[in-house]
């Protein structure tokens, strides 16, 4: 078993979510299974990429390393909802377990699959209102007579690099390798980058550019 511990500031260690905490944890629920597990943690990480431990982690269930992941709590391993099913789907599709203690997402158990399930459906929810909201905003700038361009969710200082890199004369495929490997999320909030969404990124980006002088 895998199991991962990850905390940002003083502060959450104080409020109980701190390392000793988490280890704790999952050391009562391994020794009360009777399973074994080798810890990886991601000490002063914040919960907005998938930090090194963690990529490593899923790169080794992934890999038939490890047959399972452990937290303690599901915010110590995603960010949202999304990235949580992410998640998931990955473990169900490599079938390697996840079992998170502070909820009863379990997927060794059936109440623990059913979890994962309301987990998944949650997350279609969100794609599908975000969904919306975009539509409602397209008809709002056609509306107003505006342009209709979606506008890129990529952060700007990241969309900037993209530009500065390919600008030097790096390949569109080695920009998304480098963004991966410093764990930048994706514009779907997920970790895997793609050449061509760099390849859009920087167009739309120097378009822009273009357009504006």
């Amino acid at each position: 078993m895998l199991a991962y511990v990850r905390v940002s500031t003083e502060e959450q260690q104080r409020s109980g979510l701190g390392v000793e905490a988490q280890q704790a944890a999952i050391a009562a629920e391994c020794t009360r299974r009777g399973w074994t597990y080798e810890l990886f943690q991601d000490l002063g990480c914040s919960g907005k990429h998938v930090n090194p431990e963690l990529r490593r982690g899923l790169d080794m269930l992934g890999t038939g390393q490890f047959d399972g992941l452990m937290v303690a709590k599901l915010d110590r391993l995603a960010r949202s909802v999304r990235h949580a099913s992410a998640i998931i789907d990955s473990a169900i599709t490599q079938g390697w377990a996840l079992v998170v203690l502070d909820n009863a997402l379990d997927l060794t158990t059936p109440g623990g699959r059913a979890m994962a399930n309301m987990l998944a459906t949650f997350a279609e929810l969100e794609r599908d209102l975000i969904a919306t909201r975009t539509r409602e905003a397209l008809a709002a700038r056609k509306a107003r007579g505006l342009p209709l361009g979606r506008r890129t969710a990529i952060p700007p200082a990241v969309l900037r690099r993209i530009v500065q890199d390919r600008e030097q004369g790096c390949s569109f495929g080695r920009i998304a390798a480098d963004l991966m490997d410093e764990g930048v999320l994706s514009p779907t909030g997920l970790p895997e980058w793609h050449e061509s969404t760099v390849r859009r990124a920087y167009q739309s980006a120097t378009r822009d550019t273009a357009a504006a002088a």
